[in-house]
């Protein structure tokens, strides 16, 4: 069992793979910025996602410096990357691989999770209801890749559906975490997403530097950072102390599994949605996006306002009005988009989102106060 409450070292290096993985979503859909290479990396993505919760939640329980356990995480990491390298034709050629490899991150997952639960009947029973899931959804992964097209779409659709909500409907009292290693797992893992909307500006502007893309690039950053700062300034804080302070068992282990292991995921959605906006608009600054990278960029933030507005709903039952206006007036206005210059479209998205920040900071700024206080008190 885990013998801090802080991440380690290794948790961090096993996440250095899941960068990759999410650069590689970016990229596939930046290689085909249709629609449907929307769908497409955005379920791949999906699928990578509830790979990373279930070694979170794993991780929360074991110590992943044990030997045995640090081993195993290592053959997890060879198979994770092996998936990340199959994401780019995981519509194509490689999509067998893809199911295969994805196969043995899980497993190794499950197995991990099966020792450690040997000697607690309750979380067995929740561990091995996993694990047939697990299976089935591996099972259909197999059988999509075979059948390619739109039965691969469906069957890895419901392969993910069936496996994302098996936790909801087999009940959360079995499981176990620690809950301020949970909250800041996921907290790094939201740093490490937004890392791939900066790497995203580098790559956009890899055919050179004018000032067009020198403005653009300082508006990406700037609204790299309003996102950073939307999360951490006090959700972050405010959600994790919450989290410690639920009730064990069933109220926390459904408090974490509803606004970090689903609701996260709009975040992290969003946050590659806006790299791939990015990436297109440093492409080309002075020409209206297209329809699709125009959506990336405005519904990208739109996607992580609205996951920021149902987890404050999941924790608190009230909705953060000027977010939820904000992410429906971006979405509105995504047709505008395609109308102005690139430089213009990502200039007024990071205004938009720095003049939300302003108005709350000023609004809440006593209780922020407040709040960052404890922290730097250790109360928190």
């Amino acid at each position: 069992m885990r013998q801090t409450d802080r991440v380690s070292p290794l948790e961090l290096f096993f996440d250095l793979v899941f960068v990759l993985a999410i650069t590689q979503c970016t990229a596939l859909m930046a290689d085909n910025p249709s629609w449907e290479g929307v769908g497409q990396g955005l379920l791949v993505l999906a699928l990578l996602w509830w790979s990373w919760v279930g070694y979170a939640w794993l991780t929360s329980v074991v110590d992943p410096d044990d030997g045995a356990i640090r081993a195993v995480i290592f053959g997890a990491m060879i198979a994770l990357l092996i998936v990340s390298l199959c994401v780019p034709e995981a519509w194509g050629g490689l999509a067998l691989e893809f199911a295969l490899a994805y196969g043995a991150v899980r497993a190794a997952h499950i197995a991990v999770f099966a020792i450690a639960s040997h000697d607690e009947p309750e979380f067995r029973r929740s561990v091995i209801g996993l694990g047939i899931g697990t299976g089935v959804g591996i099972t259909l992964l197999v059988a999509g890749a075979l059948a390619g097209g739109w039965g691969q779409a469906t069957l890895w659709g419901l392969a993910l559906v069936l496996d994302v909500g098996e936790p909801y409907l087999f009940g959360a009292e079995g499981w176990k975490l620690a809950p301020e290693h949970f909250a800041e797992r996921h907290g790094l893992i939201m740093i490490i997403a937004l890392g791939e909307s900066i790497v995203a500006i580098g790559v956009g502007a890899e055919t050179g530097l004018t000032w067009g893309i020198t403005a653009a690039a300082a508006a990406g950053i700037l609204l790299t950072c309003a996102m950073w700062w939307a999360y951490f300034d006090v959700v972050a804080v405010v959600a994790g102390r919450r989290l410690a302070r639920a009730s064990a068992g069933k109220e926390r282990n459904e408090m974490a599994r509803d606004s970090y292991s689903y609701l996260h995921f709009a975040m992290v959605a969003g946050i590659v949605l806006v790299a791939l906006g990015l990436k297109k608009t440093i492409g080309d600054v002075d020409d209206p996006l297209k329809s699709v990278p125009a959506f990336a960029l405005l519904g990208g933030v739109a996607l992580y306002l609205l996951g920021h507005v149902a987890f404050r709903y999941r924790h608190i039952h009230t909705v953060n009005r000027q977010r939820l206006g904000l992410a429906l007036l971006l979405l509105a206005a995504v047709p505008l988009a395609t109308e102005v210059s690139a430089l213009a479209a990502v200039t007024a998205v990071t205004g938009a989102l720095w003049a939300i920040i302003a108005y709350e900071t000023h609004t809440y700024g006593e209780r922020r106060r407040e709040l960052r206080a404890e922290v730097a008190r250790g109360e928190i």
